[in-house]
């Protein structure tokens, strides 16, 4: 397991209205070579186990946002209450769709 710097800004995935304890994610980026470095890793955590962390890196992180933004994920969560696809995910044109873009 990689050492985890110390100093991290943790970054809470919630709402920001919401309230208690959660659970949440919390997300912290590491430094890297540069700015955008591709390869600066990024810890992902969980507020009710905050000793167990995850490491991947900021181009699988960004890959991993543009599929949940892209509906490629909304299979996972089909049938649980509350939940609507997002737009664009059936191939249907929708906000998921880059803009500018036609068919």
């Amino acid at each position: 397991m990689p050492d985890i710097p110390p100093d991290l800004d943790w970054i809470r995935a919630a709402p920001e209205d919401a309230t208690g304890p959660g659970p949440w994610f919390e997300l912290a980026f590491g430094e890297g070579d540069g700015e955008d470095d591709p390869e600066a890793p990024v810890y992902i955590r969980e507020t009710s186990a905050p000793e167990v962390v995850v490491t991947t890196n900021r181009r699988k992180w960004d890959a991993f946002v543009l599929g949940v933004q892209a509906g490629e994920f909304d299979h996972f969560v089909a049938g649980v209450e509350g939940f609507e696809p997002t737009p664009g995910a059936d191939g249907t044109p929708g906000a998921a769709e880059a803009p500018g873009t036609t068919d």
